[in-house]
């Protein structure tokens, strides 16, 4: 008996098997297989896929009379030092705050140009890279050109200052995505993404590389397997030249420095591998001049600083400290060497900011392993790095907060959002004032100035001052 029931429920369930694979339940229904759907072919999107400055957003428009600007990382002269025509106003009172921004978590700062300023934000709901741009004197946003790129934060998302000339403004992404649009309209000109193109590998707290443009060229150093510099028409994005990567360098987070050593036009790069030299003059442009490994850093930020005609001031955080190279040239040979190096304890360094160099004193903050003066502001002389000629009080520190130059004045911001100005007086400094700007979060981002206007930022927010009697004409 149970022998017959146990046959029977045996076919019973085949059978229903069977039938359930057998039936078709809509005769409509049809097996979909790739192309099926006549979907137009490239269509297909995968979850990495980026496109570079896919989406846009005009909120409004302006006229403005400004003409004041801003035009890079470091500024015009690539300094960090200014010469402005209005007169900085300095005294008890504070500074006006003429706008604030929110931003996604980072450290961007922004160019100005004509009455705008533009930078690049991270909106983490959109998992997106956007360039914004603003009205410089009522911070009215007037355009936004985004595209998506999913990230995890890493210490904040953006970090690259963008470049602006006439008809372009350009931005590199955190993840190397180059994006060239129109600076009135907004309009998507070119883009590059260094990632798929040079295989390059991004740094472990992603590019912050600034884009460095040298007449009509841009200037990137991709560091990718071939490709260690190139440069690129402005307007179009069209390569022009390229030096191979022969030192398999990969990308720092340092930016490519234009100087003249040795009676020559060169760019300067700090990659992780070492320092090296590359022609910027137009007969041999792209050709490597000289390189060394005697200094290379895991990790470094600040940019090369110019000295005098051979010698360039390097430094790194996270332990490493100073040095200076000496580049030397007989004839068509170069050589260069680190004639001095030491730990950030015993002289001259800085871990974020680069340092600047003024009325032959290089200006710094000293990284948080920097002894007794760390986190302070220090001067020191280039014929000795490693005696102060100048440091601030104890009680003016300003972690991995930025500094400019303008006018004789040092502009200082501490990154807990405190804005200190000093006098810059023959070999040290005098303090003239101190205002509380915000509750500054990791307040990193360099400053930007023009026509009156001091912008600062902390990593969620963006603030404009007005710091001269300029009039705007609205």
């Amino acid at each position: 008996m149970i022998t017959i029931i146990t046959v029977a429920a045996v076919l019973l369930y085949s059978g229903v098997i069977i039938g359930w694979h057998l039936h078709t339940p809509r005769s409509y229904l049809a097996i979909q297989a790739p192309g099926a759907d006549n979907r137009p072919e490239g269509t297909a999107r995968n979850i990495d896929d980026v496109f570079i400055g896919e989406f846009f957003m005009k909120y409004d428009d302006i006229t403005s009379d400004l003409t004041g600007k801003w035009t890079c990382f470091r500024g015009k002269r690539l300094d960090n030092i200014i010469v402005a025509p209005e007169i900085i106003r300095i005294s008890a009172d504070d500074y006006p705050v003429l706008w604030t921004v929110e931003t996604g978590e980072g450290y961007a700062a922004p160019v100005i140009y004509n009455g705008r300023a533009y930078f690049l934000d991270y909106h983490e709901a959109h998992n997106a890279d956007a360039l914004r741009c603003f009205s410089l004197e009522t911070g009215e946003e007037l355009w936004r050109r985004w595209y998506r790129v999913p990230m995890k934060r890493n210490h904040g998302f953006s970090r690259t200052v963008p470049t602006i000339g006439e008809g372009y403004i350009i931005s590199i992404g955190p993840q190397g995505h180059v994006m060239c649009c129109d600076p009135l309209t907004g309009n998507l000109k070119w883009s590059l993404d260094m990632k798929k193109v040079f295989n390059t590998e991004m740094p472990k707290w992603y590019a912050g590389q600034c884009p460095l443009v040298d007449g009509n060229l841009l200037i990137l150093a991709p560091s990718g397997e071939e490709i260690l510099l190139a440069g690129f028409d402005c307007r179009s994005g069209e390569m022009i030249w390229s030096t191979p990567n022969t030192l398999k360098y990969k990308m720092s987070h340092s930016s490519v420095a234009l100087m003249a050593l040795g009676g020559k036009k060169t760019y300067v790069y700090i990659g992780e591998g070492g320092v090296c030299g590359i022609s910027a003059e137009e007969a041999d442009r792209g050709t490597l001049l000289w390189e060394t490994s005697q200094w290379q850093p895991s990790v470094v930020a600040p940019s090369p600083v110019q000295i005098s005609e051979n010698r360039v001031f390097m430094c790194a955080g996270y332990g490493v400290g100073g040095a200076m190279l000496q580049v030397g040239r007989q004839g068509d040979k170069w050589t260069a060497s680190v004639i001095e190096q030491y730990r950030p304890i015993s002289g001259l360094s800085s871990e974020q900011q680069t340092p600047i160099f003024y009325n032959n004193m290089l200006i710094s903050v000293l990284p948080n392993d920097g002894g007794g003066l760390r986190r302070r502001l220090v001067c020191y002389s280039p014929a000795n790095l490693q005696t102060p000629i100048w440091s601030s009080a104890a009680d003016e520190r300003f972690g991995y907060g930025p500094y400019v130059v303008i006018n004789n004045h040092l502009f200082a911001f501490s990154e807990e959002g405190e804005l200190y100005v000093y006098e810059i007086v023959q070999q040290s400094m005098k303090l003239l004032k101190k205002q509380h700007i915000m509750d500054g979060v990791d307040a990193w981002g360099p400053l930007a100035y023009a026509d009156g206007v001091l912008i600062v930022r902390d990593a969620h927010t963006v603030k404009a001052l007005k710091i001269s009697d300029l009039k705007f004409n609205n």
